[in-house]
């Protein structure tokens, strides 16, 4: 699918021009946010906020490595916010929380859901985003967990309605995405 950005002044020319093809068939936000949710990806307000660095949201790859422009000084990588979240160096600074996927639950978990250590007993974080995929079938969400938490394969436990299920740490996207960008 797509989803298409349009002046509002031109929207209901483009969608009225959109739906005299008989294969087009629009989608709500659901859809969208399941979509966006297998491929991994963030949604503001939800997964990030002004209190979330790039690098607690695992999107340090946004940045380009250590010597690249955007992160080196040489290359006149200073930029807003880059003191909190990298050293001189143009390395990350060591972050406390990693925002991380997890699958295994019984009932998709939903935003501010409780994360806790395997035991049940330490609370290690918080879900931000949660939904049933269609995909994969199962439910998927993902949130942040104390960065000593995060590691793929681990075991946790859920408070989904007030019951505790299992659940594991697993690696986004949840669904390979296969991008394809028209040519300009």
């Amino acid at each position: 699918g797509f989803e298409i950005a349009v002046p509002a002044a031109h929207a209901v020319e483009v969608a009225s021009k959109l739906f005299e093809d008989p294969s087009v068939n629009p989608t709500g936000l659901g859809a969208r946010d399941s979509l966006r949710l297998e491929a991994g990806l963030c949604l503001y307000g939800n997964d990030l906020d002004h209190n979330t660095t790039p690098t607690e949201g695992t999107l340090g790859w946004t940045m380009g490595g250590p010597k690249s422009r955007r992160r080196s000084k040489e290359g006149g990588g200073t930029f807003l916010g880059a003191a909190h979240i990298l050293q001189p160096d143009g390395k990350f600074q060591k972050i406390s929380k990693k925002r991380i996927g997890i699958q295994g639950m019984k009932a998709p978990a939903r935003q501010h859901t409780e994360i806790f250590d395997a035991t049940g007993e330490t609370k290690i974080g918080e879900i931000t985003s949660g939904t049933y995929s269609p995909c994969l079938k199962c439910p998927i969400a993902m949130g942040y967990v104390d960065k000593a938490n995060s590691k793929i394969g681990t075991q946790i436990m859920l408070k989904i309605r007030n019951k505790m299920q299992t659940a594991q740490i697993t690696k986004m996207p949840f669904v390979e995405s296969r991008y394809y960008r028209l040519s300009e």
